[in-house]
């Protein structure tokens, strides 16, 4: 017997394509498209307007959800963290940050990841698998069906498990998915995507999406960045940054570059003053953010406000915008650096 189809997995292009392979007319695909999108159907008996014959054959060869909530836990601060099974009995994270006007949701696109980043979690848990681009799309829609008609998922951040541009296809096929006016019409504009820095995906991710771009940069030379993410000794900073000086930025864009800071590792006045000399040329701002414990990072420490002042300074008046983020979720473990799976009942 064959598997269902998931019909998450299918950009729009492709999805036509299936339904003209089962028979039908190429127009099918955007009804459905908007059945699953913006109708955000369970059962393929709510659409009316399909035959009952194709409706069977819907129900019969395809599969409409891929992931199931097994566990929600909520922050003090609204913060929610949502664990899914997958249907091989893997699990994925995804949290959701309310902050009025806006809703962000933190979506995975792997399970597990296996860059090995000294100060993540989830690196240091190893790579599972990737995720198809149905099941990254899924957690979204498996949200705004928990959350209902309260509020409204207005912006994505790919930056839960997982590292984006080593699921390169599916990530840009879940990127196609949820911007297409058919289906969530999510903007361009409110979507990020966040990278260690594989700098040849780099260059592709440029010429085939405009989503926003963050770096997750946490050092600015190349021995320290090594230390805490191996991915530097594949694609050192001087790669790196050539990359990010050559992205194509639209007029007023700018590339964000994530920055933990750790205690007497990497937050003294020369840390500050070595990002601001790689950044020269780059259309930049700097989220610094501090580092949010966890047990397999027992020698971390988060730098006290003070450095982060003093840090923050020293880019200021080096004229790079440098913004303090506050961790939201840190009491659930939904932070950043925090997302392990491992909530699983």
């Amino acid at each position: 017997m064959m598997e269902p189809i998931f019909i998450k997995n299918f950009t729009l292009a492709q999805l036509e394509a299936w339904v003209e392979s089962i028979g039908e007319r190429s127009f099918r695909a955007r009804q459905l498209f908007k059945h699953v999108y913006a109708r955000r159907i369970r059962s393929w008996d709510e659409c009316s307007d399909l035959s009952r014959l194709f409706r069977v054959q819907l129900e019969q060869g395809t599969r409409l959800d891929a992931l199931e909530i097994v566990k929600k836990i909520e922050a003090a601060d609204g913060t929610a963290r949502y664990l899914f099974r997958l249907p091989d009995g893997h699990f994925t994270e995804a949290v959701l940050i309310p902050d009025p006007p806006r809703c962000t949701l933190c979506i995975s696109s792997q399970v597990g990841c296996a860059l090995g980043c000294k100060f993540c979690l989830t690196g240091s848990l190893g790579f599972k698998r990737n995720l198809t681009a149905g099941e990254i799309v899924d957690q979204v829609l498996q949200v705004q069906y928990d959350i209902r008609s309260r509020t409204h998922i207005t912006n994505i951040v790919y930056m839960g498990m997982g590292e984006p541009l080593a699921n390169y296809e599916p990530v840009v096929n879940s990127i196609r998915i949820l911007t297409d006016p058919n289906g969530p019409a999510f903007s361009h504009r409110r979507i990020t995507l966040s990278t260690a820095g594989l700098v040849p995906q780099l260059y592709r991710l440029g010429k085939d999406s405009a989503v926003n771009l963050a770096i997750s940069l946490h050092a600015a030379d190349d021995a320290l960045r090594s230390e805490l993410m191996p991915v530097n000794r594949t694609y050192p900073l001087s790669e790196l940054m050539a990359a990010c000086r050559a992205y194509p930025l639209p007029p007023r864009k700018r590339i964000t570059f994530e920055y933990l800071l750790i205690d007497g590792i990497n937050d003294k006045p020369r840390d500050a003053r070595n990002l601001v000399r790689i950044l020269h040329g780059v259309r930049a701002k700097v989220n610094l953010i501090a580092f949010n414990p966890h047990r397999n990072a027992a020698l971390y420490e988060a730098s006290s406000e003070e450095r982060i002042l003093a840090f923050q300074e020293i880019l200021q008046k080096a004229r790079i915008t440098a913004m303090i983020r506050k961790s939201r979720g840190a009491d659930i473990g939904a932070a950043c650096g925090q997302l392990a799976a491992e909530c699983a009942p």
